[in-house]
């Protein structure tokens, strides 16, 4: 089953012969401009230029598996398509028609199109793939391939991740400080409590945290009190002692809380429930003031690790909750917590801030992204089964992205690994489009 994604690919880059083009009507054609791939509504291909029976047109171009697809599509309806030059097919079984009657130009691709390519796409896209299309042959790509690609993937998820950078900060009105602890907020709560963290950082203005800083019950009371986890009554000083500063908190600042059951603890690590990752919130922000000018300050690695090492304040020492007494720990942020911490808040973050400075230094971002270890998940497990080895935390987010973004997507024509397996021991000669202009 062809797809129409492939045959986008092969207009796209013009991956047919060239010789003795010809209509279904067998009227020769010349390409002379393939045209602007066009992702949103409308013709699939703008601005192109081809001559058909020694008469250049320049209009554009619509791509489908058969000729018939187009009424399927109902384009007959839109006067967006009057414009098209050529219908692009890989099966034409019937004559599209405009409305003066007159019939659309059809280039059907399969007569022109490799057999070794063709071979390629059935094998890459067969249905015995278990993980990805390119199982059997991604570990044959040439590194040099491979390493190019994992790094424009990379930059990829940073410009993706950026989206939500630049929104909290027009919302804070480009306050740094405000959108470091928002991102920090989201992260400490994991992928189960990510949401319901970022909810709570935004439940309140950060300049209230900003003035109660001085004191770690009162961003305790603030953090604890806005996560809805104040509400019910236990026993103990501590807990009594946070539900009335917070009540007077919720009066000073016009707070109000969130509901309680956003936070989820059902099958998590008792390290992961949100009240410990609570504490250690409140405690970094009452340890380190103005931690984001102490992050534009940092030069490596260890310098990151020391700034964000953290613990919990004392009575978090003896529990997980409010109300059972657990074995002594400290409960400090641990260096692979840490790492999540660099990888998702802190690197993104430095991204957006140098690129909005105008002095963005790529390689120092990658750098120190390269230092950390790589991830340990069941996709990074699963591409090392392909033999594919992450050696560093640069590799396994360029290959995380690489999954969702790509092979979950059936993306293989926008993907360089997949260009690289369709073209391999091609038997054609790539012709490319010419602009007239040019001659």
């Amino acid at each position: 089953m062809i797809r129409e994604d492939f045959l986008h690919y092969l207009w796209k880059f013009q991956f047919f012969t060239h010789k003795k083009l010809l209509t279904t009507d067998d009227k020769p054609i010349q390409i002379y401009k393939a045209g602007e791939h066009n992702i949103n509504a409308g013709p699939d291909f703008f601005n192109a230029k081809v001559s058909i029976d020694h008469q250049l047109w320049a209009g554009n171009v619509e791509i489908h598996v058969k000729s018939s697809d187009w009424y399927l599509h109902q384009h007959e309806k839109d006067s967006s398509y009057d414009n098209v030059i050529l219908h692009v097919v890989w099966q034409h079984d019937v004559d599209i028609y405009r409305k003066n009657n007159s019939v659309v130009p059809t280039f059907e691709l399969q007569k022109f199109t490799s057999q070794s390519l063709l071979l390629n796409y059935h094998k890459l896209f067969s249905k015995k793939s278990k993980y990805i299309h390119c199982e059997n042959d991604i570990s044959k790509v040439d590194n040099f391939v491979l390493n190019n690609w994992l790094e424009k993937l990379y930059i990829e998820k940073l410009v993706y991740k950026s989206n939500l950078i630049l929104e909290l900060l027009l919302q804070s009105n480009n306050d740094w400080e405000s959108v470091l602890f928002k991102l920090l907020a989201k992260n400490f709560g994991l992928k189960v409590n990510g949401e319901a963290f970022l909810n709570l950082a935004n439940s309140f203005d950060f300049s209230i945290l900003r003035k109660e800083q001085n004191k770690l019950q009162n961003i305790e009371a603030l953090l604890f009190g806005q996560a809805g986890l104040l509400q019910e009554d236990h026993k103990g000083r501590y807990f009594k002692d946070l539900k009335k500063e917070y009540q007077f908190l919720s009066l000073k600042y016009g707070l109000a809380p969130l509901f309680k059951n956003q936070f989820q603890f059902f099958r998590l690590r008792p390290n992961n429930f949100p009240t410990i990752r609570i504490a250690q919130l409140a405690n970094l922000y009452f340890v380190q003031k103005n931690l984001f000018s102490k992050i534009l300050d940092r030069k490596n690695l260890k310098d990151y690790y020391a700034i964000l090492a953290n613990g919990t304040s004392e009575f978090w020492k003896t529990h997980y909750n409010f109300s059972s007494i657990s074995k002594r720990s400290n409960k400090s942020l641990t260096k692979p917590f840490i790492d999540l911490l660099l990888i998702n808040t802190i690197i993104p973050l430095l991204f957006v801030y140098d690129k909005k400075s105008g002095k963005l230094d790529e390689e120092k971002l990658f750098d120190l992204i390269k230092h950390i270890k790589p991830e340990n998940n069941n996709i990074i497990r699963e591409f090392s089964n392909l033999n594919i080895n992450a050696k560093n935390a640069f590799e396994t987010q360029a290959l995380l992205y690489l999954k969702s973004e790509y092979c979950e997507k059936h993306l293989c024509m926008q993907c360089s690994i997949g260009n690289v397996l369709l073209r391999k021991n091609k038997e054609f000669r790539i012709e490319k489009a010419t602009d007239l202009s040019e001659n």
